[in-house]
């Protein structure tokens, strides 16, 4: 119990929110609004498993949201010119990846902090997507929004398909080798070596899957909407860190699990629309987003130095 207190804690502070909002705000339980929430946070949750990695893993990636508004532009471009799903969706995927290995390159190659090289990446993806759309959103033809299928039918493909990617992940995580070499890197690289680990291509390899995984939401992000936004992955990658850090991974590395991320980015995503249904400012989000970070950081900190006595 005392290993999962974090995530049941989350677990319990989300579902005292809902039976508030059953309580006071009914309406927030309508299906079709509570379909097209779970198709907004679809691409983040794919993004947040990524990040949790990367953070178990003891580095950080706070490049994200460049990455994914390159590869949502690039998927957009693709399909403007008639290129079909099956070849747009592993060039997203792709650029995703290349750009991830760039960064892993830097990180584990060179041994840079992994904050010095996702930040200059990400202002230098920034700026150069910028500098080349000028802010002009592209056009999508017909038939690419939703898959070319009714609203409905994309958006449960799109709920199913990051939920299953989330467990596929989560299983891994617990049962394979890969999974148990991130834990293994994270808590001590140096011992991790010493038993035959590689720590610095483990490292690069989780930093070219974030990468991809972006790549992926990029694509999921792209068919929900008749047009491309240049800067759609503003802001996402404090949204996943976020979600991460809330949901029990440990910043120090080595521990943590899907689970919690999956519950942290429910919790967290569930503010805004429960603001709205409680006829509250809007402005209180960002405020109650950061208290819950703090006490979440604050947790780690006072369950680090308790086990550290």
């Amino acid at each position: 119990m005392n290993r999962y207190f974090r995530e049941l804690s989350v677990a319990a502070a989300l579902l005292v929110m809902l039976a508030g909002l059953a309580l006071f705000a009914p309406g927030f339980y309508q299906p079709q609004p509570l379909l097209s929430l779970a198709t907004r946070e679809a691409p983040t949750l794919v993004v947040a498993c990524g990040m949790a990695l990367v953070i178990m893993c003891r580095q950080i990636d706070i490049s994200v949201g460049s990455i994914f508004s390159v590869c949502g532009v690039g998927a957009g471009l693709l399909a403007a010119k008639n290129w079909p799903f099956a070849l747009v969706l592993p060039a997203a995927v792709g650029c995703g990846a290349l750009l991830g290995a760039l960064n892993g390159l830097l990180i584990a190659g060179l041994r840079l902090p992994s904050i010095v090289v996702t930040l200059a990446m990400m202002v230098t993806l920034r700026q150069g997507l910028n500098l080349v759309q000028q802010g002009e959103f592209v056009n999508l033809p017909d038939g690419v929004q939703w898959f070319g299928l009714a609203q409905s039918t994309g958006q449960w493909i799109m709920v199913a398909a990051a939920l299953g990617l989330m467990v596929a992940l989560g299983l891994g995580l617990r049962h394979l080798v890969a999974g148990r070499m991130i834990y293994a890197i994270g808590s001590d690289a140096e011992a991790a070596r010493l038993a035959g680990i590689r720590p610095q291509l483990g490292t690069f390899l989780v930093f070219v899957f974030m990468g991809a995984l972006t790549g992926l939401a990029a694509f999921m992000n792209t068919v929900q909407s008749p047009q491309v936004q240049p800067l759609a992955g503003s802001g996402l990658e404090l949204k996943v860190i976020a979600a991460v850090v809330v949901g029990g991974v440990a910043i120090s590395g080595g521990r943590g699990n899907l689970w919690g991320t999956f519950v942290g980015l429910l919790l967290l995503a569930c503010i805004a629309p429960a603001l709205i249904h409680l006829h509250i400012e809007a402005y209180w989000e960002k405020a109650i987003q950061g208290t819950i970070i703090l006490l979440a950081v604050v947790a780690d900190s006072l369950r680090t130095r308790k086990n550290g006595s």
